[in-house]
């Protein structure tokens, strides 16, 4: 039985995720879609997971995916990486790294959209980090108020160690406003990093 997907209106990474997760409970998809980038993130999400694709367009722009799991050989290492987060070798953890409120450099507003896209995006990997480290003005992702503050205590009730910069709360004046994370100090960050099988710092 086809499961049904409608992810109209919805923005990166939404459509990703929740494709995702139909094609892992189901072996046929059928996907709604009303952008160009959708559809190509779909697209290749379902070819790394050994899907069939067929695209048909409908009056007003909203594409039909049609996936069906199982039916085409999942791809080589070769072919280049999925989604899936592995950890390092002899399971090292993955440990994410987040210096800032936004991602990348340049436009302001589009790092904080593209910040609160990547956190929202931890949330599906599979196997999810084991500690995110948050310093410098990413500790203020963590306070109460935060556009991922809700992401960050489901990671955390996944089981995912999140650590503050103890002197960057101080800094920055956030004692007491966290809604996520525990406090910590530079040494167990230093750590942390250190030890860590895989960095990621976007």
């Amino acid at each position: 039985m086809e499961t049904m997907v409608d992810t109209r209106g919805l923005a990166c990474p939404e459509p990703v995720i929740r494709t995702k997760r139909a094609l892992e409970a189901a072996k046929e998809v059928l996907v709604l879609a009303d952008n160009d980038e959708a559809v190509e993130n779909i697209r290749r999400l379902a070819e790394n997971m050994g899907c069939a694709v067929t695209v048909t367009r409908e009056q007003g722009g909203v594409a039909r995916i049609r996936l069906v799991r199982g039916t085409e050989a999942p791809p080589s290492a070769e072919d280049g990486p999925g989604i899936v987060c592995a950890p390092g070798p002899d399971g090292a953890p993955l440990v994410v790294v987040l210096s800032a409120d936004r991602m990348g450099r340049g436009n302001d507003e589009l790092g904080e959209v593209l910040m609160r896209s990547f956190v929202h995006t931890l949330l599906s990997l599979e196997p999810r980090p084991a500690k995110i480290i948050l310093y410098n003005t990413g500790v203020r992702l963590a306070v109460h108020e935060s556009a991922v503050s809700d992401d960050l205590r489901q990671l955390e009730a996944a089981g995912v160690q999140i650590s503050v910069c103890g002197t960057c709360v101080n800094y920055f004046a956030l004692k007491g406003k966290l809604g996520a994370g525990v406090i910590s100090n530079m040494y167990d960050i230093a750590a942390a990093m250190a030890g860590a099988g895989r960095l990621v710092v976007p």
